[in-house]
């Protein structure tokens, strides 16, 4: 079982990474549970999203303490930051998380820079942070992810995504 936490603000689409991540897992034939959590505010204001993983029944729905931590941004990583499975690993976008502790379990990505940069906008920054989790994680295929994926984003787009998808996926291998 992996327990996962996606955190960031709203706005930046964590709560569709959670619930692809999650189709991702059912499509890989495991067992899923996905909660999200956001703010009132409908921009900024906290968001997360939360995936447990499993090949066996999960007996609880939430995260007790995750395994992986995904934060978008300076918030989510001073809340979420350490609590964190002793082997876990933290996932941070450099290009808003400035403070941080840069220790072995702790991987460094400029996610949001490498969306505006290689994809010209900002908005597929979660998606490349979803590949960075598989990635890294191997929690479900690559096909399994790709296929969520294309199944989820707005017609038109299904290119970029794949390639937003791809950038993160190479960005955790490089780091490892």
């Amino acid at each position: 079982m992996i327990q996962i936490r996606l955190s960031g603000s709203g706005g930046q689409g964590l709560i569709l990474a959670g619930i692809i991540l999650a189709e991702a897992a059912v499509i890989d034939g495991k067992e899923v549970v996905q909660t999200q959590a956001y703010g009132p505010e409908a921009r900024g204001g906290s968001s997360k999203a939360e995936c447990i993983i499993s090949d066996e029944a999960i007996d609880y729905p939430k995260v007790t303490v995750a395994d992986v931590v995904l934060c978008l941004n300076q918030e989510s990583y001073n809340k979420y930051g350490k609590d964190i499975h002793a082997d876990g690993i933290v996932i941070v976008d450099t290009t808003l998380v400035r403070e941080f502790e840069n220790k072995e379990n702790v991987l460094a990505l400029p996610v949001t820079k490498t969306a505006v940069e290689g994809l010209g906008k900002a908005i597929f920054a979660n998606i490349i942070a979803l590949g960075a989790v598989v990635g890294k994680t191997g929690v479900v295929t690559k096909t399994a992810i790709e296929q969520a994926v294309l199944a989820r984003v707005p017609r038109g787009t299904e290119e970029l995504n794949r390639k937003a998808l791809a950038l993160g996926w190479e960005m955790a291998q490089k780091a490892c």
